[in-house]
């Protein structure tokens, strides 16, 4: 995952999300300290694939052609993200309550959970 410029220009936020978000700051600030293995998995956990496409990070598909990353805001919980990879979408809780918080919940995610969700 390319954080530096690309990433981030071709990231959409939802459910109350902008770039600003505190959440959101922690987030790209714990994958700029990934190594590169923890950014493929990162991204294999959120898009399906270990790699960025030739074209770069804005050529990401999803179910329906190109599909922008994704990190929507959830408030259910302060458990463990998810992701909907038909969608290159990652549900960050907003209720950590520091970067260290969400990083640790962030390596959990993308090291020990298998599977998918069907939405």
């Amino acid at each position: 995952v390319s954080t530096q410029s690309t990433g981030r220009r071709n990231t959409v936020y939802k459910g109350g999300y902008t770039d600003l978000s505190t959440p959101v700051q922690w987030f790209w600030a714990t994958v700029e300290s990934f190594d590169h293995e923890k950014r493929s998995r990162l991204l294999q956990f959120v898009t399906g694939t270990t790699r960025v496409p030739p074209e770069g990070f804005c050529a990401l598909q999803g179910s329906n052609g190109y599909q922008k990353f994704t990190i929507e805001k959830i408030t259910s919980h302060s458990g463990l993200p998810s992701s909907h990879t038909c969608f290159n979408r990652i549900d960050l809780p907003c209720t950590y309550h520091s970067q260290a918080e969400l990083a640790q919940k962030l390596i959990t995610a993308i090291y020990e959970t298998e599977g998918f969700s069907i939405q």
